[in-house]
């Protein structure tokens, strides 16, 4: 491709050494620069891509988009207020602009992504489209899978791979959107026609700098829908709620807790787990002038479990709808959805259940604890990973949030581990931060009894554990092997 058309795209304040020729590809890491490519300087949480100018101009660079010019540098450069901005604009026009022609939805949430994501491609996938699917798990172009690098990827690979879901036919693409995807521009000039707002908790305020910077960061993909697209909001979270007025979409929404907006939840079933309920449309739906939905009600049977599910649900049912999928294929999609990794979800379900999930933050924890209020079971055996790496605020608000839940759920007695077998340098658990954990637990008046290895923590709870109990095996990245561990011990036990 001549590199002036691309030029042209972005606004350029200065130019050093320009040149007119042509270009094979776009890089922004140096050590994926080929010959011919025009190398994109951007600027990371980490590192800035400018220190890597040279490299990429001794691997084959031709030219180079900055924010700061270095005039020791050989090959043109050319200034522009924002690399990563500029790299969006490139990108979009380099790969064809190819969301124009798939239908793109857009997911974003603190808790949820993935596992609504996932529902959502499920119910497309069963009334037979041809799918795409770009989040935290993998990348899903058709019948093929890639694992994914980052919950949204840079704006050079999603559109890349949505180039590729184009020349492969797909017709609905499904993708995650990170907050920190917004505010770094990876989502720029996307062409969504469904974006959806779950929830939002404090999970990421360390990246923003401040909850109003998250918020502000996350409510980008609303704020900035096209006027024919339409935004899912969710009327029980306060942020989401009041998006209803700040974008120029047409506004749908929903509730599982009261009977307000377009969709609500009623006679919600949640003892054994995976829920039933009712979905109520209480208000008409236009979708064009060939699809639209009258007050009605029908029934969903999950077989994924958790409160939170249902709140994932919702989101699904509805783009399913404005999609045009026939009610009983919803249905039947969501009965057999078996649900993501990790994610609340069923590890054996005997006469012991043990569950797994990621109980990543208050907010997410708060969702876990509320559904197994409503399980039936007898004493709750709770096998919490502490996190490592993220600071002891984290593990303090974590702690607060399990010991608010305790007396609900009569948990007096809590099985903790480091799982330093089990995790990388990056999510070894430091000293501060176990001493938050346990410092609230003690102040709380709560026994721990913490391992250094899961495994060992895994066992002696499942050794307290009787007839009519359930197991809850929670935290990220160290308790990642939980469910294997399990298993291997449940089929021991057989043997």
């Amino acid at each position: 491709m001549n590199l002036q058309l691309l030029l042209d795209k972005i606004d350029i304040i200065e130019c050093y050494e320009p040149i007119e020729a042509p270009i094979t590809g776009i890089s922004y890491h140096s050590q994926r620069v080929e010959p011919g490519h025009l190398f994109v300087c951007i600027l990371g949480y980490k590192t800035d891509g400018h220190q890597y100018l040279s490299n990429a101009v001794a691997n084959g660079a031709k030219a180079a988009i900055v924010q700061t010019i270095q005039k020791d540098i050989s090959i043109p450069q050319y200034k522009v207020k924002n690399s990563r901005a500029a790299l969006a604009q490139l990108s979009v026009y380099y790969y064809g602009n190819p969301s124009e022609r798939m239908n793109m939805i857009g997911i974003t949430a603190t808790n949820g992504k993935t596992t609504t994501a996932y529902m959502t491609n499920a119910i497309l996938e069963a009334n037979k489209l041809t799918t795409g699917l770009i989040g935290t798990v993998n990348v899903k172009i058709g019948d093929t899978s890639y694992p994914a690098e980052l919950t949204t990827p840079e704006s050079l690979e999603s559109q890349y791979f949505l180039k590729r879901m184009s020349d492969k036919h797909v017709s609905h693409v499904t993708m995650e959107v990170s907050s920190a995807a917004q505010h770094m521009h990876r989502t720029d000039h996307i062409d969504f026609d469904i974006v959806t707002f779950n929830n939002i908790g404090r999970e990421h305020i360390d990246t923003h700098g401040s909850f109003a910077n998250y918020v502000a960061a996350k409510s980008q993909l609303i704020k900035h829908a096209k006027k024919d697209a339409f935004a899912i909001l969710n009327l029980d979270d306060e942020v989401s709620a009041s998006l209803a007025d700040q974008t120029n979409a047409h506004v749908i929404t929903f509730s599982v807790n009261k009977r307000i907006g377009h969709l609500t939840c009623k006679h919600l079933d949640m003892s054994k787990g995976r829920p039933s309920f009712t979905v109520e449309l209480l208000k008409p739906i236009r979708v064009n002038e060939y699809l639209s939905y009258e007050p009605m009600e029908f029934n969903i049977d999950m077989a994924v479990p958790g409160i939170h599910s249902v709140y994932n649900s919702m989101v699904a049912i509805t783009i399913g709808l404005l999609l045009g999928i026939p009610i009983p294929v919803i249905q039947k999609a969501l009965k057999s959805f078996e649900g993501v990794e990790r994610r609340f979800q069923f590890i054996h379900d005997g006469d012991i259940k043990i569950l797994d999930d990621h109980f990543a933050n208050p907010g997410n924890i708060d969702i876990t604890m509320a559904t197994l209020q409503r399980m039936d079971h007898e004493q709750l055996h709770l096998v919490y990973a502490i996190r490592g790496q993220r600071g002891p605020v984290v593990n303090r608000e974590n702690a607060e949030s399990i010991v608010k839940w305790a007396k609900t759920l009569d948990i007096h007695h809590i099985i903790a581990t480091k799982s330093i077998s089990h995790v990388t340098d990056r999510d070894m658990v430091t000293q501060e931060e176990e001493e938050a954990f346990l410092e609230v637990m003690s102040k709380a008046g709560m026994t721990v009894t913490l391992f250094d290895d899961l495994p060992d923590a895994i066992h002696a709870s499942l050794k307290e554990a009787k007839h009519g109990d359930l197991v809850l095996l929670a935290g990220c990245q160290g308790m990642d092997a939980g469910a294997d561990i399990v298993r291997a011990h449940i089929k021991s036990a057989i043997t």
